[in-house]
């Protein structure tokens, strides 16, 4: 299977303008991401899709492969989706594609692999990673993803909401009571699948938890999950990247 790796890199961020260029002990954020993402075995190529000049210069400066793309783009998915026609006009084509956040420059190109592996499974339209929950205050945090799977681990729900509910127990106590799950933020998409969930119109679920995932459920895309025990950190802001220095 032929597996193209894309790193969704926007300049404009309400709260870190310029993200993608910021510099982390010598080498900007994107390039981190791009040099994690070599590292996995299990990619053909890897492609930064971005909106910016700035950014598509640093990462030709630094030997890496980069994309313009529209800036009208609502999520990582639809810069995803123009980064494979722009490369199937060129005759390059690919079976599968993984979307790799830009923000988690320390990223463990494992974590790649494990979506890649799911992705070469016949069954499986696309895929993503969990992480078993450790605080209640990860369970209660509305920015935190939680995810329910089936026996078979894939998706049933995802949501901003602590699920499922445990009756007959004090809050403080749930996740020592029952195995939560959170979702990590990585996607794979077989590439017939990345093409027609890109068209699909926004979901009444999707718009009323903000998570572009339960689009493609509400549509009948099955999402297969895998635990891992991994997790990347994440720069959301200015103080996030202070945390990691003193890191």
């Amino acid at each position: 299977m032929k597996i193209l790796g894309v790193i969704p890199a926007r300049y404009e961020s309400s709260r870190f303008p310029g993200k993608p260029l910021t510099d982390i002990k010598g080498k900007s954020m994107i390039q981190r991401v791009y040099e994690q993402c070599l590292k996995c075995q299990l990619l053909d190529k890897v492609i930064v899709a971005t909106d910016d000049e700035r950014i598509l210069d640093d990462v030709k400066g630094f030997g890496g492969v980069a994309m313009m793309t529209q800036t009208s783009h609502q999520s990582g998915t639809e810069r995803c989706g123009e980064v494979v026609d722009k490369l199937e006009q060129q005759a390059d084509e690919f079976d599968a594609i993984i979307n790799i956040q830009g923000d988690e420059p320390f990223i463990d190109p494992q974590q790649i692999n494990r979506v890649a592996i799911q992705l070469q499974k016949q069954n499986v339209d696309i895929a993503t990673l969990i992480k078993k929950i450790s605080s209640s205050e990860e369970l209660f945090n509305p920015n935190v993803v939680k995810v329910v799977a089936d026996n078979n681990g894939f998706a049933l729900y995802f949501s901003r909401s602590t699920i499922p509910f445990l009756r007959g127990h004090d809050q403080n106590e749930w996740h020592k009571k029952h195995s939560f799950f959170k979702h990590i933020g990585i996607y794979g998409y077989k590439t017939g699948v990345l093409k027609k969930i890109i068209s699909l119109p926004n979901g009444k679920l999707e718009l009323a938890e903000s998570l572009e995932q339960l689009r493609w459920l509400e549509n009948g895309f099955s999402i297969s999950t895998e635990k891992t025990d991994l997790e990347s950190i994440a720069i959301d802001s200015p103080e996030d990247l202070v945390k990691i220095f003193k890191m």
